[in-house]
């Protein structure tokens, strides 16, 4: 007998009977945070595949599902899956989601990379704002790290005030490029410590006490893909491209969590209808978010405080002195790998229907 469980999620309740799942990119960063999420949130798992390149193929990978031997992917390999989670380059995503979703008429596909964002076709989701988008898809994306954590702040705000413009700076951990992005910040930084040559093979630059204003490719416009990814996604997940957004992503020597600085003008007069307060009550209110606001006693947002946690945070919220009574500052932290890309992927595959 099929067993059925009943997911809660913001306040609704979803029906989820035992999947089989599969993760493509298993063994990298975003692909191991996945795993844990599904453990964490026990996430009614049925059979797991754990895809993985073919030099690692055979090798037996510890999860908290017990040991699993991976595998090289293939279509054939999925033929009784229900959900995969692609966390691997857009390049894998566009040359084998299509031929899955022909070959496998059940199976449904949530991908990590931007391949499909920008498809008005294919819903670009986060849970707790725009659940509603998923319908009846089979293949969903993910949104960018950078937008998923600007997003669960933004959009409480968004909701109450209106937005008429907004300027954000992101200030971005080496987890946005992977494990071998995080590994080295750790060698190099040991190498510039112990006196020896500081190299660079991940960053455009050596990243130990550095920081690289370029992120991604140039655009036409001069911004970077990954600064106009924050704008396309924060338009379409709002379903409202009426209000002008500008980014500046900047790459930190952090490990994990990104931090973003964040300029509102609001439509609403923000002083007559609430003011700070109301602010903080919305955002205290927020799915997916924790206010750490109390800057008397040097409490607030950091990426040390917000790797390997759950919820986005927010602090330093203050009256923007451009906009005045209809503008607002605040600052952000989020797990890039966790809140900016597996976990969000997980709630995904909470909502959908198999």
């Amino acid at each position: 007998m099929i067993k059925r469980f009943i997911v809660a999620y913001n306040k609704s309740f979803y029906f989820m009977y035992m999947a089989n799942i599969a993760i493509a990119g298993a063994t990298g960063a975003v692909g191991q945070e996945i795993l844990n999420s599904l453990a964490k949130k026990e996430f009614p798992v049925n059979e797991l595949k754990l895809f993985s390149s073919s030099r690692s193929a055979g090798n037996t990978q510890a999860t908290s599902f017990g040991p699993y031997i991976l595998e090289e992917f293939s279509i054939e390999a999925c033929k009784n899956i229900d959900i995969i989670f692609f966390a691997v380059g857009g390049d894998f995503s566009r040359k084998y989601a299509s031929e899955l979703l022909e070959k496998n008429d059940k199976i449904i596909i949530i991908d990590n990379s931007s391949a499909f964002r920008y498809d008005k076709n294919i819903p670009l989701v986060v849970p707790a704002i725009n659940a509603s988008a998923i319908k009846n898809s089979r293949l969903i994306a993910n949104p960018n790290c950078t937008t998923a954590i600007l997003a669960m702040v933004l959009h409480p705000i968004y909701k109450e005030f209106g937005l008429k413009k907004c300027i954000v700076s992101t200030y971005q951990a080496t987890s946005g490029a992977g494990n071998p992005g995080m590994q080295e910040l750790l060698h190099e930084s040991k190498n510039y410590i112990d006196g020896l040559p500081v190299e660079n093979k991940i960053f455009s630059h050596p990243i130990p006490f550095n920081l690289i204003p370029h992120i991604d490719v140039e655009q036409e416009n001069h911004y970077t893909k990954e600064e106009m990814k924050v704008t396309w996604e924060t338009h379409k997940i709002f379903e409202d491209d009426s209000f002008p957004l500008s980014c500046t992503a900047v790459r930190v020597p952090i490990i994990r969590a990104h931090s973003e600085s964040v300029v509102i003008e609001t439509k609403k007069n923000i002083t007559e209808n609430g003011g700070l307060e109301k602010v903080r009550e919305i955002l205290i209110n927020a799915v997916g978010v924790t206010l750490r606001d109390d800057i008397q006693n040097n409490n607030y947002p950091m990426p040390l405080n917000a790797s390997e946690i759950d919820e986005v945070q927010v602090g330093r919220i203050r009256k923007n002195l451009v906009f005045g009574d209809f503008g607002l500052e605040f600052f952000v932290c989020g797990d890039q790998l966790l809140r900016g890309a597996a976990l969000n992927a997980v709630e995904i595959a909470e909502l959908v229907k198999i």
